[in-house]
């Protein structure tokens, strides 16, 4: 487990079967679960939690503190869950006393040069892909994928199964089942392949298309769209999570496609 290159404070606690590659260092307050693998110069500062079977590459830095000058110290924490790949020099910083925690869910995937910030709650079965960038206090909730790139404002929540195009600078929160793209971020269809490979029907599918035509096709403001929503649609999961998600966002809904913004 430990190499002779790799510094591993005494007080750490590694399961048996974690890989310390060279010219690691692991700091007090760590945890790391069992197959774990560490890749050489990774560093891991107090207060990181990491599940079972993940995968972290060369150069990441993970926990370490907060770049918010609110930040006073605090004994705060990044949760990592099981079967995560966070690739070569991505930077997890750890909550502050907002909500003490930075999570990452199990079996996502943060690939190269991705940065998140303090309190973000990542869900499980994630993609943000190379540069992708997260603001502090950012939800983005299970299946998402970020394309290449991406800079997330912070506060800003993502729905399930939403999917962004690379390049995308997002300051308003981004529906479930949707399609994010263009200049500012946009709706851009409903997320139709990724929810046919996750074993969605046509028909749950076609049902999730006539909610967000009354939402963004009709030209409607989201209040009465809503309604209309209501009355209109049949009742179903997928109806209630897209409403309740529009009814609670703070920062309000990305909009529909207006040509005159386009690049």
């Amino acid at each position: 487990m430990n190499q002779p290159f790799s510094y591993i404070h005494p007080s750490a606690k590694l399961a048996e079967s974690v890989i310390v590659e060279p010219f690691v260092s692991i700091s007090k307050d760590v945890e790391i679960g069992e197959g774990t693998w560490i890749g050489p110069h990774v560093t891991i500062l107090e207060g990181a939690r990491i599940g079972k079977n993940c995968k972290i590459f060369p150069g990441a830095v993970i926990s370490a503190v907060p770049q918010d000058l609110k930040y006073k110290g605090e004994k705060s924490v990044v949760e990592i869950g099981d079967n995560v790949v966070i690739r070569e020099y991505v930077t997890v910083n750890k909550g502050t006393e907002y909500s003490m925690t930075t999570k990452i869910g199990n079996n996502s995937m943060l690939m190269a040069y991705v940065h998140v910030a303090h309190d973000c709650i990542i869900g499980d079965n994630c993609i943000l892909a190379n540069n992708t960038n997260l603001a502090g206090h950012i939800v983005i909730e299970d299946f998402a994928i970020l394309g290449g790139a991406c800079n997330i404002q912070q506060f800003v929540k993502i729905g399930r199964h939403a999917i962004l195009s690379g390049g995308s600078l997002v300051n308003k929160d981004i529906p479930p089942f949707v399609r994010a793209a263009r200049h500012p971020s946009s709706y851009a269809g409903v997320n139709s392949i990724g929810l046919r490979r996750r074993g969605f029907t046509t028909e749950q599918i076609n049902h999730i298309l006539d909610i967000y035509r009354i939402i963004y096709v009709r030209g409607l403001n989201v209040s009465n769209a809503l309604k209309l929503v209501e009355t209109e649609i049949g009742d179903s999961p997928e109806k209630d999570e897209i409403v309740t998600f529009i009814r609670e966002s703070v920062r309000g809904i990305m909009k529909g496609f207006n040509s005159k913004y386009e690049d």
